[in-house]
């Protein structure tokens, strides 16, 4: 069995999702389950099975021998959030439970981190273990996934084990996600309302309106790192997962106009009071580790990524 936590989420579903396409059905889906619209995300889905996450543990310890791989992707991931508790709770606490048990039964395991632990970008964002209690992540959920990076770099091991470190990550079955859905998402919603996109203007002398950078990565492109990293199971620890190159808020609106074929209307709105202080301005990820691991694919184009996007499921309001 392959276990995938957070499944009936964004990034966790699209990976049941690549499963099925390789004609894989043994899949554990743990999630809390209790949200319509995200249960949408798992319509058709072939599985072995649902499980709560507050009976996971449990459910693993009744089923470790026949467990082959644990994917942790489920988190709480509201970036404007300061509820520390609940993020140590769910983001820290909860997967050092899994961590631990992954290492009494030689369970391998790959967990989701974030480049929102590099928080301001002045230590960079290179991949490197001496670097990770160096960091200051900007908010609660990031500080709380550095935390999980650090713990983990300090314990006991699973056999295998990997922390991917996701940028911006945008592609469907993210329609749940609310103010924390992707720019694109954003985007093509304003265009279809009212033919327009507001961005948030820059409070930086250094930085043009909207010529913010992130580094901006298809889902698909991530879930086959992450079944790169199953199956070819390289050196355990810390990696970055992004594209390695960043692009302007401005070219990813361009380019969802182009994909509905409007012509592009945008307008600069002040950055929101409880975001604007710990808003990054530029992200960009060293993927040296993970191209010397042996991953050699190339990454959706941010313009071939937003047309697959749009074109396949916005425009449908479908799911992948």
């Amino acid at each position: 069995m392959i276990v995938i936590t957070g499944a009936a989420g964004f990034i966790g579903s699209c990976l049941v999702t690549k499963f099925n396409q390789t004609d894989r059905s043994e899949l554990i889906l743990v999630d809390d389950f209790c949200r319509e619209d995200k249960l949408l995300n798992l319509a058709n889905k072939e599985t072995s099975g649902l499980v709560h996450r507050n009976h996971f543990t449990n459910w693993l310890d009744e089923n470790h021998k026949r467990t082959r791989f644990i994917f942790h992707i489920g988190a709480r991931t509201d970036t404007t959030s300061t509820d520390k508790a609940i993020f140590d709770q769910l983001n820290l606490e909860y997967t050092i439970t899994i961590w631990n048990k992954c290492a009494e039964y030689d369970i391998p395991l790959l967990y989701a981190s974030s480049a929102a632990t590099y928080g301001d970008g002045s230590l960079g964002y290179k991949d490197n273990h001496d670097l990770v209690t160096d960091l200051k992540p900007l908010n609660e959920y990031a500080r709380s996934k550095n935390d999980f990076d650090a713990w983990a770099l300090q314990h006991e091991k699973p056999p295998h084990w990997w922390g991917l470190k996701f940028f911006n990550v945008y592609g469907p079955n993210e329609y749940h996600k609310g103010r924390m859905a992707s720019v694109i998402f954003h985007c093509f919603q304003q265009i279809q309302a009212t033919g327009k996109m507001k961005l948030f203007r820059s409070h930086r002398t250094d930085f043009a309106d909207g010529e913010q950078k992130r580094d901006f990565i298809y889902v698909k492109d991530v879930v086959d790192i992450c079944l790169f990293f199953m199956q070819r199971r390289p050196k355990n620890g810390l990696y970055n997962v992004g594209t390695g190159k960043a692009r302007t808020f401005h070219d990813l609106v361009a380019a969802t106009f182009k994909s509905v074929n409007r012509t592009k209307a945008i307008s600069f709105i002040d950055t929101p009071i409880d975001i604007r202080d710990n808003y990054q301005y530029f992200t960009e990820a060293s993927i040296e580790k993970l191209r010397s691991a042996g991953y050699s694919q190339s990454f959706h184009t941010l313009e071939d990524g937003i047309r697959d996007y749009v074109s396949r499921y916005l425009v449908n309001n479908s799911h992948w």
